[in-house]
């Protein structure tokens, strides 16, 4: 099924120019498209999402809780996207808000202060669990050290890897995996892979959506990421589509075309 897709994909990257990676699996039948599924790329915010996950895997084991206060402090707010980087320094958030910040807001200030609090190591052993064997993770966000050690780096086939552990509870508990990926529907940055989906509402309060799509973008200059889960009737099909190279706007459009095919393919059936 998905493969019926590859020569539009393939000639949607051509035109588009700049160096891609493309991982589409249907978690029902296990049948993977990708392009370049191996090649690395700097990470930008998808690396938030194993980041969410390293977190739910130290609630787990009991080092804290969702419920737990952290301090928001002067020296931990960072620019780039979110609010905490204009909020009070005092004010306290708990870890579920911090997460909550960094999946949909893609804050940079929360996901610096939740790569404290669990640190680099356990960062890494969520990206292990979930076959993720061709990423790295090094540094925070907005804050790059005098001495590199190396880059966040991810190709679309881990990515897309972490998704399907997800997807499937097969990652620290069912119910961390079902918290996770009901944070990552209520993505507010919807600009890429979902961009020409239909309206997902009904016309009767209360109806069921047509669609969900549990999602995270990344973005810095000339890097424009997109990956997720679509829920469409009774399937699911990982999407995860990496470019560099090409400024924001036709990179964009071009992840906004791939979504649309897989779209229309799975609403079609």
């Amino acid at each position: 099924m998905l493969s019926s897709l590859s020569p539009s994909i393939a000639k949607i990257l051509e035109e588009a120019g700049g160096e891609w990676g493309v991982y589409l699996e249907d978690l029902q039948t296990g049948e993977q498209l990708a392009f370049n599924q191996d090649e690395r790329f700097y990470a930008a915010s998808v690396i938030k999402v194993p980041i969410m996950t390293a977190v739910f895997a130290e609630v787990y084991a009991g080092k804290f809780a969702l419920e737990s206060k952290i301090t928001l402090r002067s020296e931990d707010q960072v620019g780039g996207a979110g609010i905490l980087q204009h909020m009070t320094p005092g004010s306290e958030w708990t870890v579920q808000d911090l997460v909550t910040l960094m999946i949909i807001q893609s804050d940079n200030t929360a996901t610096n202060i939740l790569i404290d609090l669990v640190g680099r190591e356990a960062i890494r052993a969520a990206m292990q669990a979930t076959e993720m064997t061709n990423s790295r993770f090094f540094n925070k966000l907005m804050i790059v050290p005098a001495q590199v050690e190396g880059y966040n780096e991810v190709t679309a086939a881990d990515l897309g890897n972490h998704l399907r552990y997800l997807a499937t509870g097969k990652v620290i508990s069912y119910d961390s995996c079902e918290r996770m990926i009901a944070i990552l529907k209520q993505q507010q940055h919807r600009d890429r892979i979902p961009y020409h989906f239909p309206y997902p509402g009904g016309d009767v309060i209360g109806s069921l959506p047509s669609w969900e799509f549990a999602n995270k973008t990344g973005s810095v200059t000339k890097i424009t990421h997109d990956m997720g889960i679509l829920y469409i009737g009774s399937r699911a099909v990982t999407i995860c589509v990496l470019n560099k190279g090409l400024e924001q706007r036709p990179a964009v459009q071009s992840i906004a075309k791939i979504g649309k095919l897989v779209f229309d393919l799975y609403d079609n059936e």
